[in-house]
């Protein structure tokens, strides 16, 4: 190997990027230097003279250089980095904390991990953001909390419902679920004893695209989804019926509506055009009405961040609309690529009408949404809703066009091979860069966390390990032929936990896949509760039995991404992977069925250990099993079991099958009835009832 590509790998591993990893069989692997170079170039660095950028790069460190923002634990100790020519003498600091209050020392300068030179400051109790000063200058401290919010996690053993909103079905939806059906739903769920009702990313997608669709591919992380707002969800402007009746489309709607799944392409420009006779409305009454002025200060509170959102995508469906080739921003004329451009001003005040309803969904949709939580606690949950985080966002989408989120360019995330997908995973999603993320004081992290916390009373965090690495593919490169990026996870977790206490939210961590050593531990010292599924909680052939499951994490039967109960029992799964080529390499239909089949023995067998399964397992998946099941986890030590709405229900269908597109129905799926319905009867009945019983027996 040559200096130079020594001095490259140096260079990334400063980066945090990881030059060489471990596979899911453990084996080595070294990370190519082609590979490193485009993950440089992803993070702001040049690779072309990797001596020198390594140089200068430990001549910053030198420096001393102090970020915008440095975290600390409340009543902790903070290591401050230190210039070489300061860390001659000892150090006198000075803390104002977010109170008030003063603290102040002299510390002995020493030498951090990295061989830099740094000094020691206590911190105070105060949580808040707080100023430290020290040799003339001076940096913004943010002080946390040692855990994330617990809230009734603490001590109750809770359960809650997950839910796939957009899966809803109502008289008059016009075949797509929305925000307006929460509150009946979390009355539902709150009445058979729920506490929690977990609900599927809400994150703004592309309004003017209806096949852009899947909720972890957002277009910006801290808008909402404007068509799932509910048409009628301001009566005192007009009721659904009215609105359809001017546009003559209850015909379409009732068509739709009878549809087993989405269609997304009728469904979505439906909702819109209702939604805009409602904004036509509403224009005409708002300056003299209340409403106006809460929406009036709605768009003052969200700033340039909902501005520069409702323009993107007036201009996303001018360009879009004109020429499909310009869905993604960054193939836009140039002038538009940079939203403070003359252009971009101009073409927002010739489309102000336009502009202005993108903000007005925005403003139903927060509305909405904080109607569902407050039905929610109204109803006597505890929790109420619990907001999905997704774990990245799209490279095109409205978040990189705004360039307020320092973002990765030239890759996308995924994860590498492992034993559920052999080839690896290339979400064509992008996420933060560690290094300018720190340079804007994690400005943009701090925003999409609070815009998840702002009306729910938990939040769960998509692939929770980017919070310590994600894997990075080069683009035009395989899955597998990426490398991990590390990111500041101490700080990224005094962060959560700061926002977290601040919003009296929970927070769960989906921790499935690969996970470093060590990091679930971590995450349960800082109050982020992992995951346990049922079909992953093992002890050598069998399952493991309830008292074994951890009592830091989540239980559930299944997630999104799996079978459903029912669908895993009967083995729908099996035939529809072998026919899409996703069963393990070199494995037959008729041995992943044998192994299913084993694996339905060994889990009635848990069941009927405790008393909870009697007699031969049933051949198809009737509500006995979904007892069985419920009481099964109702019983384990998790602070909170959450029930898929598939399962209390017993649906074989699965609402996505990872590596699939167009080939399966993904997030297509509509219930074949209202839920507050199906809730009402069997199966559900009887398998909340178990859940429900269990749960409290144990409180």
């Amino acid at each position: 190997m040559t200096g130079t590509d020594q001095a490259l790998r140096r260079l990334a591993e400063r980066h945090g990027i990881d030059t060489t990893w471990q596979d899911w069989r453990g084996e080595h692997r070294e990370v190519g230097l082609d590979v490193l170079r485009a993950l440089l170039r992803s993070v702001g660095v040049d690779p072309a003279r990797p001596e020198a950028a390594l140089a200068e790069a430990e001549e910053a460190a030198r420096r001393g250089d102090l970020p915008p923002l440095l975290t600390g634990t409340a009543g902790g100790v903070l290591e401050v980095p230190l210039a070489e020519a300061e860390a001659t003498a000892p150090v006198a600091w000075r803390i104002i904390a977010a109170d008030g209050t003063a603290r102040e020392g002299v510390a002995e300068p020493f030498r951090s991990e990295a061989g830099t030179a740094a000094f020691r400051a206590h911190l105070p109790a105060a949580l808040g953001e707080a100023v430290l000063a020290f040799g003339g200058r001076s940096v913004c401290v943010l002080v946390a909390p040692s855990s994330c919010h617990r809230g009734p996690l603490a001590s109750g053993r809770l359960w809650g419902l997950g839910v796939q909103l957009y899966g809803l079905r109502a008289p008059g939806d016009g075949g797509l679920g929305h925000l307006g059906l929460i509150p009946g739903l979390a009355r539902a769920a709150a009445a058979a004893g729920a506490d929690a009702l977990a609900v599927s990313p809400l994150h703004a997608l592309f309004a003017a695209d209806p096949g852009a669709y899947s909720p972890y591919s957002p277009s910006h992380r801290a808008m909402l989804n404007g068509w799932m707002v509910d048409p009628g969800g301001l009566p005192d402007i007009a009721t659904l019926g009215e609105l359809a009746a001017a546009l003559g489309v209850a015909e379409q709607m009732a068509s739709l509506e009878s549809l087993a799944l989405i269609d997304y392409a009728a469904a979505i420009p439906l909702r819109l055009a209702l939604l805009r006779a409602l904004h036509n409305r509403f224009r005409a009454v708002a300056p003299a009405s209340p409403l106006g002025a809460e929406f009036a200060a709605f768009c003052a509170a969200g700033g340039a961040t909902l501005e520069a959102h409702a323009q993107f995508e007036a201009l996303h469906a001018h360009h879009f609309g004109s020429d499909p080739s310009l869905w993604d921003w960054r193939r836009w004329p140039a002038p538009f690529r940079d939203p403070l451009s003359p252009e971009v001003a101009r073409f927002a005040a010739e489309h102000a009408e336009e502009v202005s309803f993108h903000a007005f969904l925005q403003w139903l949709a927060a509305r909405q949404l904080a109607a569902g939580q407050k039905a929610a606690r109204a109803a006597g949950m505890a929790i109420g809703l619990i907001a999905d985080l997704a774990v990245g966002t799209s490279p095109g989408g409205s978040r990189a066009w705004s360039g307020t989120a320092a973002l990765l360019s030239g890759v996308s995330i995924g994860a590498p091979p492992d034993a559920l997908n052999t080839v690896g995973q290339d979400w064509g999603l992008t996420t933060f860069a560690p290094g300018p993320l720190a340079a804007a004081g994690f400005a943009p992290f701090i925003e999409e966390l609070r815009a998840a916390m702002a009306q729910a009373g938990g939040v769960r965090l998509d692939h929770v390990m980017g919070l310590t690495r994600i894997w990075c593919i080069p683009e035009g490169a395989r899955p597998h032929e990426g490398a991990y990026l590390r990111f500041p996870a101490a700080d990224l977790l005094r962060i959560v936990a700061a926002e977290s206490a601040a919003a009296g939210a929970v927070v769960i961590g989906e921790d499935l896949g690969t996970v470093p050593e060590g990091f679930r531990e971590t995450l349960a010292a800082h109050g982020i509760h992992g995951l346990r599924v049922l079909f992953f909680e093992r002890e050598g052939d069998g399952f493991a039995p309830p008292g074994r499951y951890c009592p830091d994490a989540i239980a559930t039967s299944t997630t999104h991404d799996l079978p459903t109960l029912a669908g895993w029992w009967e083995g729908a799964d099996i035939p529809l992977r072998d026919r899409l080529g996703l069963l393990a390499p070199g494995e037959t239909a008729a041995e992943a069925e044998a192994r299913r089949a084993a694996d339905r023995r060994a889990l009635w067998q848990a069941l009927a250990d405790h008393g909870w399964a009697q007699g031969e397992p049933p051949a198809r998946a009737e509500h006995q099993l979904g007892v069985a099941v419920a009481r099964f986890l109702g019983a384990t030590p998790a602070p909170l079991v959450l029930l898929p709405l598939e399962d209390a229900i017993m649906t074989t269908e699965q609402p996505n099958l990872p590596g699939t597109v167009t080939e399966h129905p993904n997030w297509r799926r509509r219930l074949a009835r209202p839920a507050e319905a199906m809730l009402g009867e069997e199966p559900a009945v009887s398998v909340l009832g178990a859940l429900d019983a269990a749960r409290r027996e144990r409180r």
